[in-house]
């Protein structure tokens, strides 16, 4: 779904970073019925929170966790934490790491820019999404 969205070039003519892709086309994907103005929520997110620290597309991921499976607040039981180490823990599988800097060393090019890294991460947060929402 998400994947599928991005592997065709979401995002990339409105020159979204790599959280907002995230967002973004989750909105779309998921049908999570946010608006512009919530959208907008993840720009300062991108390139590892303008830092290189968490990788923007994963922090973006955990905000569509958030929205799809918190009824309330994440205190409310242990699931955000439970979604969110698995997120990390097969993103890190995949990837080598979470951090930006050394995905956009390992995995970044001039070409693709952070393609890859991206996907991967809506490819982790589809099969997550799928799963429980069934």
């Amino acid at each position: 779904m998400l994947e599928e969205l991005l592997e065709q070039g979401f995002g990339n003519a409105e020159d979204l970073n790599c959280a907002e892709k995230i967002l973004y086309g989750a909105n779309e994907a998921y049908g999570l019925g946010l608006d512009k103005e919530a959208l907008k929520m993840a720009a300062g997110f991108g390139g590892g929170m303008t830092i290189e620290s968490v990788c923007g597309a994963l922090t973006a991921a955990i905000m569509v966790l958030g929205k799809l499976f918190i009824e309330d607040r994440a205190h409310e039981s242990t699931y955000i934490k439970e979604l969110t180490v698995e997120l990390f823990n097969k993103y890190t599988n995949a990837m080598g790491d979470i951090y930006c800097a050394p995905l956009k060393e390992k995995h970044r090019t001039e070409e693709l820019l952070c393609h890859n890294v991206i996907v991967e991460a809506a490819k982790v947060l589809d099969e997550i999404v799928a799963r429980e929402r069934n």
